[in-house]
């Protein structure tokens, strides 16, 4: 079926109407290129004023098709690159047959719909919230192949083009506008389409031409060897490699199409570029990147790993009013405060409530600080500010917790400070109130033992800073109810997080796993791998930051109180809690009183002025071994230790899925982005090799790194690691 209809009007201008049939937006999948091709091909043949490009979606265009791009391997590589080039010379077409062509873009105009637009001479955008323009190609690890990193750098520039390229930067429709990227903009559709119809009137007898086919053109700023550009093509790639490490080859291969089409004409340029977009495209970085970041991601979001109940519970409440109007927030400390700040920016009432005011105009004050920020840079003004900081309202009287739709509560890790608040909290709230613990660690089933309706009762794990974090992990206890699920995940849908649900265990799945990656770099410590070793090799292995780092910002001390909780309820059921070799570490560190980042002091120094940088005792606490493991040890020892771990949560049902695996490993605790996942770097490592490998690591390192049975069978099957309904 055509993707592109055909209608000329009385002023004889084309209309190109993009209006996929097969889906909601227009995509750059067979369809379309077939429909653009039997288009050009009429069009050479036909007489007319001028093109108008414009959609019957609600969006202009969507992008590429993603099936496609996923499904591409490497022995489809020649024929790819062919359609890549056939696209790309219907595009050539239109901008260079003479005739003006306008874009008409309604809503939003990504990937490969903004190359679409570019190949027009003339772009006009609706200025409304609707219109999104950019090139996010580089997040699902593949670059613009529709002539986006040859266009972009002619029309802006190859410095100011970087960022969109890059960076996949999004801008609306007047920063496009102030950017050079449109021309013109318009109120509404009829406006819209009356700018383009006046443009094609006022240039139909005109030859019309883009700016970097008219003669004497010279790229904005200079091409490779302008000496500006020189100097920051000298610096540009070792900056790239300090920010990727090498994981990631998309920002790379955009850098370099970049550079070496600067210096070639267009048609080879966008022959480079081909080159580079097949390449990753058909590269497992790109599967794992829109497998996870893509498809899996749309599906949580849509509810698949909710039990049919509660998508229906979902589904019937979906055209009311919003899920949570007002919520209850126990304990005004950091995490308490950011999920203030997180719901009250969302436009929900916020109840923050500490045992003194002063403590909890202490956690307003963080909104205050948060916000104020965003101001300064522009990004919100004054007005907009007081408005959300008008929504948190603090207290020290439980009473005022009435009406509260949703209370979470956010105090220590103490289950006896947690049975307190959330007794004193439900006898204020309504029969169908829900009411969340932010624990990290304590199992939900037995914190709903001081609920009167444990049906009511969940996990709702936030990550700090809750505010910017944007994972949220909802944990089930034995007697929640599927209604009270769906609710809560509607909550955490309605204040722009992504929610994974999971089963309940100590620790759950996120701070079980975590756990495995901060205990093994300390581990590391203490057998005389060097510090700056065991922290370069988790910035080599993708991690965002070390082990080290990262445990003085969670804190020892808060690592110190869970393990001396989980001892105290092995104890309580007449069994050992188990051990690791980290913890004699930590005890060290807390003795020495280096608690970490809060207490000024910890693996690392905090210098009042400069960066941190690790503590030169550590040299004489942990010596370093004279013979140090292979690089290749340390990086996979940190991704082995939380992908096996992964594994048992997922073989104890305490994961539901596989893609809430995957989402929450790098959403929640940092897994590397370029793996797909902490059970997608299983299979894109291979089950077999994968299962070889944890052996080989647990006969040298411990039985942590023992392989489940789990993975035996899936390696000895040669299958993979999947959700039954995935792509």
């Amino acid at each position: 079926m055509k993707s592109i209809r055909l209608e000329k009007d009385s002023d004889n201008i084309v209309h190109l109407i993009l209006d996929n049939p097969n889906a909601s937006a227009n995509v750059m999948d067979a369809d379309f290129t077939d429909s653009l091709h039997e288009a050009v091909q009429q069009l050479q043949s036909d007489d007319f004023a001028g093109i108008i490009l414009r959609s019957a979606k609600k969006t202009f265009f969507a992008g590429g098709d993603l099936k496609s791009l996923y499904a591409a391997r490497r022995e489809d590589a020649e024929a790819f690159f062919d359609n890549c080039q056939a696209l790309k010379a219907d595009l050539r077409w239109l901008e260079t047959q003479g005739k003006p062509v306008v874009a008409a873009i309604n809503g939003a105009a990504l990937g490969g719909g903004w190359e679409l637009a570019l190949a027009c001479h003339h772009r006009i955008a609706i200025d409304s919230r609707a219109v999104k323009i950019g090139l996010p190609e580089v997040t699902l690890g593949l670059l613009p192949g529709g002539g986006g990193c040859v266009r972009m750098p002619r029309l802006l520039g190859m410095q100011n083009s970087l960022p969109y390229l890059l960076e996949g930067k999004q801008v609306d429709a007047q920063r496009a506008l102030d950017a050079g990227l449109i021309h013109q903009l318009a109120g509404d559709a009829d406006e819209l389409l009356a700018h383009a119809r006046a443009f094609i009137r006022a240039n139909s007898e005109e030859s019309m031409q883009q700016p970097w086919d008219q003669p004497g053109y010279r790229m904005p700023g200079g091409d490779a060897k302008n000496p500006k550009n020189a100097q920051l093509l000298v610096v540009a790639p070792a900056m790239l490699k300090q920010k990727t490490q090498g994981c990631l080859p998309a920002p790379e291969a955009i850098l370099a199409t970049v550079v070496e089409g600067a210096q070639v004409d267009f048609d080879t340029a966008t022959r480079i570029e081909s080159r580079y977009f097949v390449e990753l495209t058909c590269g497992q970085v790109a599967k794992n990147m829109i497998g996870t970041f893509w498809f899996g991601l749309n599906a949580i979001k849509a509810g698949a790993s909710l039990p049919d109940t509660a998508r229906e519970f979902l589904t019937a409440r979906s055209g009311e009013t919003a899920p949570v109007q007002k919520i209850g927030i126990l304990g005004a400390g950091m995490m308490g405060a950011g999920i203030a700040c997180a719901c009250a920016g969302k436009g929900v009432d916020v109840v923050l409530k500490d045992v003194s005011l002063d403590a909890a105009e202490k956690g307003r004050d963080y909104t205050v600080r948060t916000l104020q920020k965003r101001v300064d840079r522009g990004r919100m003004d004054e007005a907009a500010m007081q408005a959300v900081l008008g929504r948190i309202h603090t207290t020290i009287d439980p009473a005022d917790l009435q009406g509260c739709d949703l209370v979470i509560e956010a105090v220590f890790e103490d289950r006896n400070l947690k049975a307190q608040v959330t007794r004193e909290a439900e006898a204020q709230l309504a029969g169908d109130a829900v009411f969340a613990s932010n624990t990290s660690t304590l199992p939900i089933t037995g914190l709903a033992r001081a609920a009167e309706r444990p049906q009511n009762f969940i996990g709702l794990h936030f990550f700090s800073p809750a505010e910017k974090m944007p994972l949220v992990e909802i944990i089930c206890g034995e007697q929640t109810s599927d209604e009270t699920l769906a609710r809560a995940f509607a909550f955490v849908l309605q204040i722009g997080k992504t929610p994974i649900v999971v089963n309940d265990s100590r620790g759950f799945f996120t701070s079980r796993v975590f756990g495995c990656f901060t205990n093994e770099g300390i581990a590391m410590l203490g057998e005389g791998v060097h510090p700056a070793t065991i922290e370069n090799a988790a910035a080599l292995a993708g991690f965002p930051v070390g082990p080290l780092a990262v445990s003085d910002e969670v804190s020892l001390t808060l690592m110190g109180r869970i393990r001396q909780q989980t001892v105290a309820d092995f104890a309580s059921e007449g069994k050992t809690a188990p051990s690791h070799p980290a913890d004699a570490i930590v005890d060290r560190m807390l003795e020495l009183g280096r608690a970490g980042k809060a207490a000024g002091a910890g693996f690392y120094t905090y210098p009042d002025s400069g960066k941190k940088h690790l503590w030169s005792g550590l040299a004489g606490e942990f010596p370093a071994a004279a013979q140090q493991p292979p690089l290749v040890d340390v990086k996979e020892r940190l991704l082995f230790a939380m992908a096996v771990e992964t594994l048992r949560c997922y073989d104890e049902d305490v994961l539901r899925s596989v893609r809430d695996a995957n989402i929450g490993s790098i959403f929640g605790i940092g897994f590397p982005p370029w793996t797909g996942g902490a059970l997608q770097y299983i299979n894109q490592y291979g089950p077999q090799a994968f299962y070889a490998r944890a052996q080989e690591l647990a006969e040298n390192y411990g039985e942590r790194f023992a392989p489940p049975q789990s993975l035996q069978k899936l390696a000895e099957s040669n299958g993979q690691l999947a959700d039954a309904n995935d792509e």
